[in-house]
């Protein structure tokens, strides 16, 4: 079980290339809630199945950010983000991440 207060992550091992040169989609992930957040997928809300979890074996603690970096060569902006929590809980949303900084979970 890892814990960091300020993470730097990517989520492109395992994504084709692509082509074109769209710019990395970087942001600050806030972790505001009471609970551990164990696993985190961003995927571009076109797409039908879910993206590899960004934190594989990292825990995100409650208080915590993470520096998100989404480098998968797409020029999406619209991202569904899914959130799983230490207790089970999950929480999806949609979010234009070329115009996001931050992304803040709260309770």
């Amino acid at each position: 079980m890892f814990s960091f207060n300020y993470l730097s992550l990517a989520a492109a091992a395992l994504l084709v290339p692509s082509v074109s040169h769209a710019e990395d989609l970087v942001f600050s992930f806030e972790n505001q809630t009471s609970y551990a957040i164990v696993e985190l997928y961003a995927s571009p809300s076109t797409t039908a199945e879910w993206e590899e979890d960004i934190l594989g074996r990292d825990i995100l603690e409650a208080g915590e950010a993470a520096r998100v970096t989404i480098a998968d060569g797409r020029r999406a902006c619209e991202y569904d983000l899914r959130v799983v929590f230490e207790d089970g809980d999950v929480i999806e949303d949609t979010t234009d991440l070329c115009e996001t900084e931050s992304y803040t979970i709260t309770e």
